[in-house]
């Protein structure tokens, strides 16, 4: 049994086929083998779907399939079996009454043996016959069939010659039929890796108005068994990792399956400059997406970021979507997940470990102490590993005896030289802990008195957060997790994670985090979550893995719908000239979400204060203020044209939205630029709410696409930024800090000038000043420093005083989040 397992579980066996004493068929045995390697069909469900008649999923076991071409046509005819047992003499009477025969069963010591073998038209033998059972019981003419479970042998020879009986044994015949049944079994495997029509199931939605809180929406419906979308989509049995009944990881291994399948269109949310009002643009995606599958009935995939427990714990709440057009169940989807974050928080701090310490031992030991615990002896030998001689190599030194290295090889290959007030990787929590903004570590005695001030970022913020984001396999991942640049040595050298040693390790804790999560929108639509939030402070986008995987299951004429964070000056920029460029994938459309009240606001509408009644601006009709605020999105439509690629509005109304504003508000957007300007109601209404959108969007698909990215790579990295913030924001011109400058001569000097740019900046203007709605003009962008994410791939201007940390406000939304002790239920989410 542990041999079957074990080959069940190897993707390079597609069938197995049992030759096994006679004792040992037991159910036990036979329901090892995976159903859909079950070339000789004895196991219960193969048997099962053979009974219900179900032919074309199962296979018929060769010795059966033996019998039947041996007794031809036995319509009307009356057939006995003898001795058939099991499996075996299940499917053998099963498939005998379905040709039309009348069938008995039968065992050798029943009384009435004689008497049944006098009347019957053929026999079956399903094992050895007895020797007290003469031939002369059996009806002259008869056609005797003899089976043994031993498939390759022929040693039956019952009967005498010239006997009135016509005896045949399946032997050989047997043996072809099962050959037979490997090639189908083979067939049907290729068959398995096509490509395959989507079979959705769609759930059934029934809005309430009002329209109840997201939890209870989330509740309210059941979502299918993860492992029944999955097959719903073409995803095999061995493409899924099952966490819990509703979600599961995706394998990588589906991207070379289906390598030659065609990809679908690209569809890119992103929004205007957000408002403490919301925009909704994880409600718009999951709407859209709802409307294409649900109701236009056209394949479509939502790619999601995971939500940071920072803001869920903390100001924003979850990050589901909301309303009617979420991913559910929302508590999962706000809550751990499958851990990836955490994955993520664990391996950039077994990085930050790792330089803390590297810094304390090259400090209190010599070249030789250091060497003898970097190459120990163990059982008497001495050897590097991998990594270590990758780095030998590095150095230019081609040695792999460690005995062999000299003095002054021992001393480059031992000491990093890691000049501590250069360090920038930082420690990382999922928590808005302000606290942590700046520390001092090294405090204990154990430390020796090497003290330095360091800080954590939020863990989303993480480069490996980032590269997770942006890598496009295991390899690929490795490898940017090596290249990770972590301080300078006292020459001025970057010293990186794979100098460390480190970059296999990190590498274990992410593999599992690398495959995208698949999980379900209210409408039983299929949803990618993977990768991470932060537009200010990272990329903020869902990963290219999600998307590319996603883009192959939708097929030639579906829809992958990704989102990018806060509003199109940040995530978008980010999207196009960071994502696009590690993807190479070429968006589609671009769908621009707003709001009436959050243009309001850009209009110069009275601030927001949290848990205050709006303001009467904001729930009466006020067609001034939505028209000065339409200067925002008439922008950010601008910003999307610089890339050329079609923009379609997406204005989630409100019950405080007047025809008139709407009206207003889809007028400018199209006079702008727009392609079109749609109302959608999906945040009341589900998928039907969005209908319109998905119909916009399908015709913008179609049109001329002339994408094209901001700026060459080959500019300097100040030119670069000065772009972004002339040609996207609308500053004037940058300033750089002497520390940012510096940054930027050193980057350069190390060779990493022609990396894109990652902006960090405040989500809540264009410019680097929160308060200044609208589209502020005339300002000039200073930049305070500038990082480098080399294993990611980019470079990281802080722009201002941007922080790297959130903080909890004063009453945090964990006030409202509990648990029922009896039914284990979240309650107050969102």
């Amino acid at each position: 049994v542990s041999e079957i397992l074990r080959l069940n579980e190897d993707p390079n066996v597609q069938g197995l086929a049992l030759d096994l004493p006679e004792s040992l068929y037991s159910s036990k045995v036979l329901n090892a083998v995976k159903p859909e390697k079950d070339v000789d069909g004895l196991s219960s469900v193969n048997l099962g779907r053979l009974v219900h008649g179900d032919v074309c999923d199962c296979l018929v076991p060769p010795t059966v399939r033996a019998v039947m071409e041996l007794l031809e046509d036995i319509g009307g005819k009356k057939v006995l079996l003898v001795g058939a047992r099991g499996a075996e003499g299940a499917a053998l009477q099963s498939v005998l009454q379905r040709q039309g025969a009348a069938v008995l069963s039968c065992h050798w010591k029943a009384p009435h043996l004689q008497s049944e073998l006098r009347h019957a038209d053929a026999v079956v033998f399903g094992s050895t016959k007895p020797d007290d059972v003469p031939v002369s019981w059996i009806k002259p003419g008869a056609t005797v069939v003899h089976c043994a479970h031993d498939l390759l042998s022929e040693k039956h020879s019952y009967g005498q010659q010239n006997s009135p009986v016509a005896e045949k044994t399946v032997g050989s015949l047997a043996v072809a039929m099962r050959m037979q049944n490997m090639v189908r079994n083979m067939e049907r495997w290729i068959q398995s890796q096509q490509y395959r029509k989507w079979d959705l199931h769609i759930l059934k939605l029934e809005p309430l108005s009002p329209v109840p809180s997201d939890i209870e929406i989330s509740r309210a419906q059941s979502p299918k068994a993860v492992d029944v979308l999955a097959k719903e989509i073409g995803l095999l049995t061995d493409e899924i990792e099952i966490y819990g009944q509703t979600k599961a990881k995706v394998r990588l291994s589906l991207l070379e399956r289906l390598k030659d399948q065609p990809d679908g269109k690209y569809v890119l949310v992103a929004g205007i400059t957000p408002t403490p009002l919301g925009e909704g643009k994880s409600t718009v995606t999951i709407g859209l997406v709802q409307a294409l599958t649900a109701h236009l009935n056209i394949n479509s995939f939502a790619c999601l970021r995971q939500p940071s427990q920072g803001p869920t714990f903390g100001v924003k709440g979850g990050a589901a979507g909301g309303g009617y057009a979420q991913v559910i169940p929302m508590e999962e989807f706000n809550l751990h997940l499958t851990g990836d974050i955490h994955a993520i928080t664990a391996a950039n701090n077994l990085l930050a470990a790792a330089i803390d310490a590297r810094i304390l031992h090259e400090n209190t030991q010599s070249d030789k102490s250091l060497y003898n615990r970097l190459v120990p002896v163990v059982n008497g030998v001495r050897g590097f590993s991998a990594i270590q001689l990758a780095r030998l190599k590095r150095l230019g030194i081609n040695k792999t005896d460690p005995e062999t290295l000299t003095e002054e090889e021992i001393s480059k290959f031992v000491r990093l030289d890691i000049d501590p007030s250069t360090v920038t990787w930082q420690r990382v929590v999922d928590t808005n802990d302000r606290f942590l903004r700046k520390i001092t570590v090294g405090q204990a005695n154990t430390e020796k008195g090497f003290v330095r001030q360091a800080q954590f970022d939020i863990a989303v913020a993480s480069e490996i957060m980032a590269i997770l984001a942006l890598t496009t396999s295991l390899q690929d991942m490795k490898e940017r997790l090596g290249r990770m640049v972590v301080a300078n040595d006292k020459k001025g050298e970057p010293v990186t994670a794979e100098d460390l040693g480190v970059t296999g390790a990190l590498a274990v804790l992410m593999k599992d985090a690398i495959k995208p999560t698949l999980m379900q929108t209210l409408e039983g639509t299929p949803v990618f979550v993977h990768a991470g939030p932060f537009a200010n402070i990272a990329h903020g986008n869902s990963s290219v893995l999600a998307d590319k995987i996603a883009l192959k299951l939708v097929g030639e004429k579906g829809f992958v719908v990704t989102e990018a964070g806060f509003g199109a000056d940040i995530g978008m920029e980010k999207f196009f000239n960071i994502k696009c460029r590690a993807s190479g994938l070429v968006p589609s459309v671009v769908v621009l979400v707003a709001t009436v009240r959050a243009l309001k606001m850009h209009g110069g509408g009275p601030n927001v204060t949290a848990g205050a009644p709006l303001k009467k601006e904001y729930t009466e009709e006020n067609l001034q203020l939505v028209a000065d605020g339409c200067c925002n999105l008439q922008k950010q439509i601008e910003i999307t044209q610089l890339f050329g690629v079609p923009v379609v509005v997406a204005l989630n109304v409100f019950k405080t939205d007047s025809p008139a504003e709407v009206d207003l508000v889809c007028k400018i957007a199209k006079e702008s630029g727009a392609f079109d300007a749609v109302p959608c109601n999906h945040w009341s209404a589900g998928g039907r709410g969005a209908v319109k959108l998905a119909q916009a969007v399908e015709k913008a698909a179609n049109q001329k696409n002339s994408f094209k990215y901001l700026y060459s790579l080959e500019l300097p990295i100040v030119e670069k930024i000065r772009t972004i913030a002339q040609k996207v924001y609308g500053a004037q011109d940058v300033e750089l800090s002497p520390a940012a400058q510096s940054q930027v001569d050193r980057y350069t000097r190390q060779g990493f000038g022609n990396l894109p740019i990652c902006m960090a900046k405040t989500h809540l203007s264009l410019s680097h000043q929160p308060e200044r709605k609208g589209v502020p003009t005339g300002f000039i962008l200073p930049i305070s420093d500038v990082r480098a994410s080399i294993g990611a791939g980019f470079i990281y201007p802080l722009v201002g005083t941007m922080s790297t940390m959130p903080g909890l406000p004063t009453r945090p939304c964990f006030y409202d989040i509990d648990l029922d002790p009896i039914t284990e239920q979240v309650k107050g989410l969102f």
